[in-house]
């Protein structure tokens, strides 16, 4: 049977299939030791690795794009008199450059694509090789873009390895 379709079938891990003589005998019988050596533990973990992003970030974005969305798709029921100076400034780029609101509300949105697609690609590089891992990063990076993508940039599974 291929390595492709015991991963599939859940029976091993990638790093019972690359390292069958460090506890893995296949089939998802362990033969020999009890656990698997520190390599395999360190690939174990690199492919579930993830990290939320900042509250602080997270509630910021929301709002941000949340009022930006609001000011663009229903620019009438926003209570500008009741936010003060931005409330103003809204008013202001609603009633005169509502062509660029639009443009950058959909430029916005084509970022978090774009910071999506290239976190789906760090995940493949940097071995997260569990699929439900890497649709949380993608939908984490879909909806709070670099506060999420920081996190992955940062992680270097090679360094993790050295220090177990």
């Amino acid at each position: 049977m291929s390595w492709g379709r015991r991963l599939a079938r859940g029976r091993e891990s990638v790093a019972e299939l690359l390292f069958p003589m460090a506890g893995g005998g296949g089939g998802g019988r362990r033969r020999g030791r009890s656990s698997p050596c520190a390599c395999c533990r360190s690939l174990q973990a690199a492919a579930t690795y993830f990290r939320r992003a900042s509250p602080g970030w997270v509630l910021l974005i929301a709002a941000g794009m949340g009022y930006y969305g609001w000011m663009v798709f229903s620019p009438a029921t926003v209570p500008y008199d009741s936010l003060g100076p931005l409330g103003t400034f809204t008013r202001y780029l609603v009633e005169n450059h509502k062509a660029c609101l639009n443009i950058g509300y959909g430029v916005a949105w084509l970022i978090h694509i774009a910071e999506t697609i290239y976190a789906l690609k760090l995940c493949r590089e940097k071995g997260i090789t569990d699929r439900w891992t890497q649709i949380r990063w993608a939908v984490q990076t879909l909806l709070f873009g670099i506060a999420s993508l920081t996190h992955l940039l940062k992680y270097d599974p090679w360094k993790e390895t050295k220090h177990r």
